[in-house]
């Protein structure tokens, strides 16, 4: 894999629509896909915020394998594989690689609390070593506020010494720069590529030589997102940056999932975007109008979503 082929800049963990069945619509989602690869933003499909935990095998499998028939460009996919059984994690991720994704997003196992930096390592050496391709590039998933398994500095400076080639970058979705900043200073001069979860550490990430962010609201938000990567070193690139946070903290002040799917809904003109799996809710009449008008007080749209939606 060359180093052109990696993954930089901003990403989207890909809201996932359901019909009224709740079942996954690839077509639609297609449709999403394209949408956010012609603001620039690429995909980091069954990410936290596609209801990814709520997907089963087949269905990731089914819905990977729905977009690359659908000509996706696999170069601009980043999908989860992580998942709690190393067999599931292994299928998944040898499918990935099998497609030509550029790098998957791989969450420690979660269920078991209090895990020890051995046991995390014998998982992600496991997985490599069965799925066995020099293709294979791992994004390691932080997210220690949901999945309650951190990872390490120690834990990453082992699998990147063992699988230098392998272990790509992480994304730190732990909610402290501090963090961020400590990966980027640790490993980010031995070809460790480091994402903010969020694009409220966007501009801090560039500046201290990280790669961009994945982030939820890269859903609905992509093109000023991409905007400020593409030009953190302009002079109002601040400026940039509290407009984007601003906006981020309207979806915050919601839940996250329903709020991003309401608005996806609005703009599209389509409905059933606001469907949700269980155990997610969407949000009520009242929510969505509260979310719509804070919305349109800002400012906000989504330009170009209808047209594409329609196509």
């Amino acid at each position: 894999m060359t180093e052109q082929s990696r993954h930089r800049g901003i990403l989207s963990p890909v809201v996932t629509p359901f019909d009224a069945k709740l079942r996954p619509d690839i077509s639609r989602l297609s449709a999403q896909c394209r949408w956010l690869l012609s603001n620039d933003v690429g995909l980091a499909l069954f990410g936290t915020n596609s209801e990814a935990t709520s997907l089963g095998l087949n269905e990731r499998i089914e819905i990977l394998e729905g977009l690359v028939d659908a000509g996706i460009p696999v170069s601009r996919m980043m999908p989860g594989t992580g998942t709690c059984s190393i067999t599931d994690t292994v299928e998944l991720t040898r499918r990935a690689v099998k497609h030509g994704c550029a790098g998957v997003l791989m969450l420690p196992p979660f269920y078991y609390k209090g895990v020890s930096d051995d046991g995390l390592y014998a998982y992600f050496s496991d997985v490599i070593e069965r799925v066995s391709d020099a293709n294979l590039r791992v994004y390691l998933y932080h997210i220690p506020p949901v999945s309650q398994t951190p990872l390490s500095l120690a834990l990453i400076e082992r699998l990147l010494k063992a699988y230098p080639t392998i272990i790509a970058g992480v994304k730190d979705s732990g909610g402290h720069w501090e963090n961020t900043a400590a990966m980027i200073n640790a490993f980010g001069n031995d070809g460790f590529d480091v994402f903010a979860g969020s694009e409220a550490f966007l501009l801090q990430t560039m500046r201290a030589g990280g790669q961009g962010c994945i982030s939820a609201t890269a859903n609905v938000n992509p093109a000023a997102i991409a905007h400020l990567y593409q030009s953190w070193t302009a002079a109002d690139a601040d400026q940039q940056q509290a407009a984007l946070t601003a906006t981020r903290e309207i979806f915050q002040s919601y839940p996250m999932i329903p709020a991003l799917k309401a608005a996806v809904a609005q703009h599209s003109g389509i409905k059933g975007w606001a469907n949700v799996r269980p155990p997610m809710v969407a949000l009520d009449a009242n929510q969505r109008d509260h979310l719509a008008a804070d919305l349109k007080a800002a400012g906000f749209t989504m330009p170009g979503l209808k047209e594409l939606a329609d196509a």
